[in-house]
């Protein structure tokens, strides 16, 4: 089998599909309050052509799926597009990115159709402050979606926590203490300030040695553990003893890891995107749509995959938001 290989030998194995670029959220470090213009319904990908795109992909070495947005919930008949990639044989695990308003009455039809496994954005625990945070009041509650998660097989489950000084960053001991009741994994990642969200700055950023220390000041020494048998990607991982979740951090700031990348990511307009603060990007739409094999233009986007992302030299590849490719 030829793999996928970018211009630093990295084996490019995994596909992150933006379906929707919409989202019923405005989280203030992902999208402006006014949102954005959004792409007309002729440019996104049909279900039919994302799949298409992953099944010439899998021969190539494409194992894993990861569907995101905008929020990859609002899109009609999700659990179809699930049930078509299902059918694609080289795939491994299939997972989705969610702000986890609709896992309550969606969880069990996704596990269904052939979800693997589903992370869910909870960046608060009170029911006021998620509000704030997401600019909506659409009474989500994380432990109520992910409670639902579970209970459909999805596995293993995470929670992802943006953490923001002055905002939620008293949280993250509340949010540890999940893993001593529930198997689940929960995840602090460091903000990363992008394009037109202005009110957070660098100065909001705290970084995960910090978190784990104001952890261990309240909850005791963590263990080093090797975290969730799959999809473990950049987080690190520890254990408060004894419990079954775990605890995790991802650095996009602090401790970078793009000598690992081993992802691509598709937009919801058909655009492959190399990486996720770089500013290269392949149109794969237009080749699908004329019948013209993929596998050149993939090649070539990876010729040109950068070695690193530049957010540290405050360049974030032209987004205006992370919104605009899932993250």
């Amino acid at each position: 089998m030829s793999v996928l290989l970018d211009q630093f030998g990295r084996t490019i194995e995994y596909l992150r599909i933006s379906v929707t670029d919409r989202c019923n959220f405005r989280c203030r470090y992902c999208m402006p309050l006014e949102g954005l213009p959004w792409l007309p319904k002729a440019d996104i990908l049909s279900y039919e052509e994302i799949t298409e795109v992953v099944s010439q992909l899998a021969p190539l070495g494409l194992r894993r799926i990861r569907l995101t947005g905008g929020e990859p919930t609002i899109r009609p008949q999700l659990a179809t597009l699930v049930r078509m990639l299902r059918a694609v044989s080289a795939v491994e695990d299939i997972a989705l990115s969610t702000n986890g308003v609709k896992l309550p009455t969606l969880a069990a039809e996704l596990a269904d159709a052939g979800l693997d496994r589903v992370n869910i954005s909870a960046d608060s625990l009170r029911a006021d402050r998620i509000a704030s945070i997401a600019r909506r009041d659409l009474g989500f509650d994380p432990v109520r979606s992910a409670s639902a998660a579970e209970s459909a097989g999805l596995a293993p489950i995470k929670l992802n926590m943006v953490v923001i000084r002055g905002t939620n960053d008293d949280e993250v001991v509340e949010f540890a203490r999940l893993t001593l009741a529930h198997p689940w994994h929960v995840r602090f990642i460091e903000l990363m300030p992008v394009g037109e969200m202005e009110e957070l700055t660098f100065e909001h950023v705290v970084p995960s040695d910090e978190i784990r220390a104001r952890i261990e000041r309240e909850l005791g020494a963590l263990e080093r553990t090797d975290g969730p048998a799959r999809g473990n990607g950049p987080a690190e991982y520890w254990r408060i003893p004894g419990a079954p979740g775990s605890i995790g951090v991802i650095t996009p700031m602090t401790h970078t890891y793009c000598e690992r990348c081993n992802r691509v990511r598709l937009t919801a307009d058909g655009r492959l995107r190399t990486c996720l603060f770089g500013n290269h990007e392949v149109d794969l739409r237009t080749p699908l749509r004329e019948g013209t094999p993929l596998e050149p233009f993939v090649r070539q986007a990876l010729a040109e995959k950068p070695q690193a992302h530049a957010l540290l030299q405050r360049r974030n590849g032209g987004l205006r938001a992370l919104s605009q490719v899932g993250g």
